[in-house]
C-alpha cells in the first residue's frame, strides 16, 4: 500500500528571472513557475501542501497543539530546565499577558499561514486545468481545500479572527486584508465550506495512505460544526448553544460512523504506536518519514522537545502532565470517575496507584516513576529521568513520545526526532463528539452507548501496562 509521506521537496515558487548563464541555475527541490502545466506537477503542488501540515518544529508547535492547548490548561505544566527555561511558554501556562512580539505566537501564525498559501496556490493553479485533462482535479482541489479548512480551524481556534484569504483575494491585495472582514460565524462557516466541498468531492478511501478522504471531511466538519453550536460573545462568553448545528454534528458524525471505513483499535494502545499507524481508528493523520534521503528524515520535530532525561533519550523533558490531571485519572469504587473529590488528595507515590482506583488510560498517558514506561515491561521509568523535579514534579508525557527501540526514531542533535504520525482525529474523537451533542440535545440516553463503548475499550487496553511478572503498576478500576 502506497503512502503518500511528507517530504521537504517541492515547498516554494521561484519566480525570478536572471540575466546570466551563471545565474540562471535552478536548485534542486524548488518547483517554477512555467513547471507547473501538467497533472503530475499539480499532484506535486497539492502534495507541497500536505507538507505544510508538518512544518512546524520544536519552537512552535501548531500539530501536537501542546503548547496551545495543554501547558494553556491545567493537564501539563512547561516543564524544561525551569521558569526561566523557554519563558514564553511559562508565560503562556501562567496566563501572563499575550503580546504581539512573543515569538512563538508570531510563528505559529506566519507558520499556518505558509500552509494556507500552499494550499491557495495549488487551488489557483489547478483551477485553470480543464478537466478533460486532469481526472483527478475534482479530488485534488478537494483535498486543498481539506488542507486549507484545517489550517484555518487551527488559526480560529488560537486567535478566534484570522484574516480570511482564499484564491479570490488578488496577492497583491493579502497585506490590505483585515480580521474584521467577517464575524465570528461567518468565519465559521468559511472553513464549513472547505470541509462541506471536501466531503462531496473525495472519495470513501484514498490508495495512498494519508491522502484526506470523505470521512475524514465529515469529521472535520461535524468537529467546525460543534465548536460553532457554542455562540460567543465578543468577550468569549457562550450566550447560546445552536440546536441546528447540534443536529449537524449528530448527522456528519453518524455518516462517519454508518461508512463502515473506522472502528476502535482494539487497544487504546495501538493509537501511539509506531507499528499501528494508518490503523482503523485513524481518520485523518499527519505523516511522517525516516531514511528518506533527507539528513534527519521528515521527522515529527513538533513534540522533540518533550522526551524525558532517560539516557535512551536525553532531553529535554517539557509538557510535563500536571498533578491535577494524574489526580484527574481516578476513580471511585464503581469504577467511575469521581468528579468532585478527584483532587482532594494527590496520587504521588507508587503506592498512590495501588491505594487508589484509577482509569487505565493513566499509564497510557502519563510517565509513573516505578511504572513500565510506553508499554515496555523492562524499560521502568525513573525519578532521574525528571530534570527539574523541585518544580514540576517528576511525570513524563507518553502518548506522542515514541518508544527508544524504534525503528522510526532518531538523534537531531540533542532532540529526538520521529516518524511516527500524528493523528489529527481518531474514531474515538467523532463518538464523543457525537455524545456531546446528543447531551446538550438533551438525548442523554443516545449518548450513554457512545460513551460506555470508549470505556469498555479503555477497560481491555491492560495487557500492554503489565509488569514482567503480568502484575499490574496501579489498580485499575473503571466501568461502564
Amino acid at each position: 500500500m502506497k503512502t503518500i509521506k511528507i517530504l521537504s521537496l517541492l515547498a516554494l515558487l521561484a519566480l525570478t528571472n536572471s540575466c546570466s548563464d551563471f545565474l540562471d541555475y535552478k536548485p534542486r527541490g524548488v518547483v517554477y513557475s512555467d513547471q507547473i502545466d501538467s497533472p503530475a506537477e499539480l499532484d506535486q503542488m497539492v502534495t507541497a501542501a500536505y507538507a505544510s501540515l508538518g512544518n512546524d518544529d520544536r519552537s512552535f508547535s501548531f500539530t501536537n497543539m501542546w503548547v496551545m492547548g495543554a501547558i494553556r490548561s491545567d493537564d501539563a505544566y512547561k516543564g524544561g530546565g525551569g521558569v526561566s527555561n523557554r519563558i514564553e511558554w511559562h508565560n503562556f501556562e501562567t496566563f501572563s499577558p499575550m503580546t504581539v512580539d512573543i515569538a512563538p505566537l508570531n510563528d505559529i501564525w506566519t507558520g499556518v499561514y505558509e500552509g494556507i498559501a500552499r494550499a491557495n496556490e495549488a487551488l489557483r493553479r489547478i483551477e485553470t486545468i480543464d478537466d478533460s485533462a486532469y481526472p483527478d482535479k475534482a479530488s485534488r482541489i478537494a483535498e486543498a481545500r481539506f488542507i486549507r479548512g484545517h489550517f484555518f480551524f487551527l488559526l480560529k481556534i488560537f486567535f478566534k479572527y484570522p484574516v480570511w484569504e482564499d484564491t479570490s483575494t488578488p496577492k497583491a491585495d493579502v497585506p490590505k486584508l483585515t480580521n474584521r472582514q467577517f464575524t465570528n460565524d461567518e468565519l465559521w462557516n468559511k472553513i464549513a465550506e472547505d470541509f462541506k466541498y471536501a466531503s462531496e468531492n473525495l472519495p470513501l478511501t484514498q490508495v495512498q495512505k494519508g491522502r484526506a478522504t470523505r470521512t475524514a471531511a465529515w469529521a472535520y466538519l461535524a468537529k467546525t460544526r460543534l465548536y460553532q453550536a457554542y455562540e460567543q460573545d465578543e468577550k468569549h462568553n457562550v450566550t447560546s448553544i445552536n440546536q441546528a448545528r447540534l443536529n449537524e454534528v449528530v448527522q456528519l458524525t453518524d455518516n462517519v460512523i454508518n461508512s463502515g471505513q473506522h472502528a476502535l483499535a482494539s487497544d487504546f494502545a495501538e493509537n501511539f504506536l509506531y507499528e499501528f499507524e494508518n490503523g482503523k481508528e485513524s481518520i485523518f493523520a499527519i505523516q511522517y518519514s525516516i531514511n528518506d534521503g533527507v539528513q534527519f528524515g521528515r521527522t515529527n520535530r513538533s513534540v522533540m522537545m518533550n522526551y524525558n532525561m532517560a539516557p535512551e533519550y536525553g532531553c529535554c523533558w517539557f509538557n510535563v502532565p500536571s498533578q491535577n490531571l494524574v489526580n484527574a485519572f481516578k476513580t471511585s469504587p464503581s469504577g467511575l470517575p469521581m468528579f468532585d473529590t478527584f483532587d482532594n488528595v494527590s496520587m504521588k507515590d507508587s503506592l498512590d496507584f495501588l491505594t487508589n482506583g484509577v482509569d487505565p488510560r493513566l499509564d497510557h498517558t502519563v510517565g509513573i516513576p516505578g511504572h513500565p514506561f510506553k508499554y515496555l515491561n523492562n524499560f521502568i521509568y525513573k525519578k532521574l529521568w525528571a530534570r527539574v523535579p523541585e518544580v514540576y514534579g517528576y511525570f513524563s508525557t507518553m502518548k506522542e513520545i515514541s518508544q527508544p527501540t524504534c525503528t522510526c526514531i532518531t538523534k537531531v542533535g540533542a532532540y529526538i526526532g520521529s516518524a511516527q504520525n500524528t493523528d489529527i482525529i481518531r474514531y474515538a474523537d467523532v463518538l464523543l463528539w457525537k455524545a456531546e451533542a446528543l447531551i446538550e440535545l438533551g438525548r442523554h440516553a443516545e449518548a450513554l452507548p457512545l460513551i460506555n463503548a470508549v470505556r469498555a475499550r479503555a477497560n481491555n487496553s491492560k495487557a500492554r501496562l503489565a509488569y514482567k511478572n503480568n502484575t499490574m503498576p496501579s489498580n485499575y478500576r473503571i466501568d461502564q
